[in-house]
C-alpha cells in the first residue's frame, strides 16, 4: 500500500518487472480503476489468482477481499492514520491468523519511535547513501530573497540541471499565506522566459500526472512547480535544486521527504527553504533540524521531543501521553519499580493480568500492533 498514484504506479512497473518470468500475477488498485478493470482486479484478489496486490487507500475499502493474505507492506508509514493501517491488517484476518506486516519509512512518526523504545517491534534500519550520492546541503531563508533566488534557478538552468519548486497549497490562502502553484508557476514562466516551466498538483488527472512527471524525467522540462503530490516515489537524478516555499507550514518529516527528491544523482544537490517572516519559536527550530540533518532517525526524534509520541494505545500519532491516573511528571520518582512491580504480578497473580487489561486497555490493545 502506497500514499500517492503516482508513487503506487511507479511500484506496479517495478514489480511487474522483476516477477516477469514468474507464475505470480501482479494486479493494481486505485480510486480511479473502474469498470470491468476494477471488477477483474476484485475477483482476482477474492479468488487468489492475484498474488501480489499493489495499491493505494483504495486497499481497505469495502467490497474489496483477499483470498488469504500473508503480507502486508506499508510504504511511506508516515501518511497513513492507525485506522487505515488497522482497516487494512483487518482485511487479512481469518480464522485467527493474522498477516505479517513490513512497514517502512524515511522518518518515522513520532508514535512509531515510542513503539520502538517499548520494542514492540523488529527493526531494520539502512543508514547509508547509495554509492555515488552526495549529502543535499539545505540552507534557510526568507521570502524577501525571492528574486536572488530565481536568478540562481537561470544559472542552475544553463548548466543543464533541473528544479523543483514546491507550493504547500494548489488555491490562494490569505490566512495561511501559502503561494498557490498555479500562480508561483505563472510569475515563474514571466520571469524565466528561457526556462521551461510546468506545473503539477494533486488535482490533476493521473494521466496528465504521469505524463508530466515523465517529459520532466526526459528533460524536457528544466523547472517543475509543484505542490507535496510529489512528496514519495519522484526519481529524477539531474535534477538537484529545490526551493520549498512556506516550509513553516509542514512538518519535518514532510519536509525530509520532499527534500528527497533530489540529490538522487552524482551531482551536488541543494534545498532552500523558503520561509515568510515572522517564523514562532517552534518553526525555527523545525528548520533548523533540517537545516543541520540529513538523517531521516535524527530528524524523527527531535520531532518526538517537539511533538510528543501520541498514543500507542490509541489513534493519536503525535502529542502528549495521557494516563489515566499517573501523571509522568509527579510521579517519576515511581518509574524504576514499574518493571520489578509488572515481574511480581507475573510470577504472583498471573490470572489478574487479562481482568486488569480488560478493565483498563479494553480494545484498545488492537492498535497497538499498528
Amino acid at each position: 500500500m502506497a500514499p500517492t498514484e503516482l508513487l503506487a504506479e511507479q511500484h506496479k512497473r517495478n514489480f511487474s518487472a522483476w516477477f516477469e518470468g514468474f507464475q505470480t500475477k501482479v494486479v493494481y488498485l486505485t480510486g480511479q480503476l473502474k469498470g470491468n478493470a476494477r471488477k477483474d482486479v476484485l475477483q482476482g484478489l477474492a479468488d487468489g489468482s492475484a498474488g501480489i496486490i499493489i495499491g493505494t487507500h483504495a486497499l481497505f475499502q469495502e467490497g474489496v477481499n483477499f483470498h488469504r493474505l500473508g503480507l502486508v507492506i506499508i510504504d511511506e508509514q508516515h501518511r497513513f492514520g492507525v485506522h487505515q493501517r488497522l482497516a487494512l491488517r483487518e482485511k487479512g484476518q481469518q480464522a485467527g491468523v493474522r498477516p505479517h506486516q513490513l512497514v517502512m519509512t524515511a522518518t518515522p512518526i513520532p508514535r512509531t519511535l515510542a513503539m520502538l523504545q517499548y520494542s514492540d517491534l523488529d527493526i531494520s534500519i539502512i543508514n547509508e547513501l547509495p554509492p555515488g550520492r552526495k549529502p543535499i546541503v539545505t540552507s534557510v531563508i526568507p521570502a524577501e530573497r525571492r528574486p536572488e533566488v530565481i536568478d540562481r534557478i537561470n544559472n542552475w538552468v544553463c548548466n543543464k540541471r533541473q528544479v523543483y519548486w514546491v507550493c504547500t497549497l494548489i488555491e490562494e490562502s490569505e490566512v495561511l499565506q501559502c503561494e498557490a502553484a498555479e500562480k508561483t508557476a505563472e510569475l515563474l514562466t514571466r520571469a524565466l522566459p528561457n526556462v521551461r516551466v510546468a506545473l503539477i498538483h494533486g488535482r490533476m488527472k493521473s494521466t496528465d500526472k504521469d505524463a508530466v512527471m515523465q517529459a520532466f524525467k526526459s528533460h524536457k522540462i528544466d523547472l517543475l512547480v509543484a505542490t507535496t503530490v510529489i512528496e514519495v516515489g519522484v526519481d529524477v537524478p539531474n535534477a538537484g535544486l529545490m526551493i520549498i516555499e512556506n516550509p513553516e507550514r509542514l512538518g519535518l518529516s514532510q519536509l525530509h521527504q520532499l527534500r528527497g527528491r533530489v540529490g538522487r544523482g552524482e551531482g551536488d544537490s541543494y534545498c532552500l527553504l523558503m520561509y515568510q517572516s515572522p517564523l514562532s519559536d517552534t518553526a525555527r527550530q523545525r528548520l533548523g533540524i533540517l537545516r543541520d540533518s540529513n538523517d531521516g532517525f535524527v530528524i524523527a526524534e527531535k520531532d518526538l521531543e517537539l511533538r510528543g509520541p501520541g498514543e500507542v494505545m490509541g489513534t493519536r500519532q503525535t502529542g502528549a501521553v495521557h494516563f489515566k491516573i499517573a501523571d509522568l511528571a509527579r510521579d517519576a520518582d515511581l518509574l524504576d519499580n514499574i518493571q520489578q512491580t509488572g515481574e511480581q504480578i507475573f510470577t504472583e497473580s498471573p490470572d489478574a493480568i487479562q481482568p486488569l487489561c480488560d478493565r483498563w486497555l479494553g480494545t484498545s490493545t488492537d492498535y497497538a500492533e499498528v
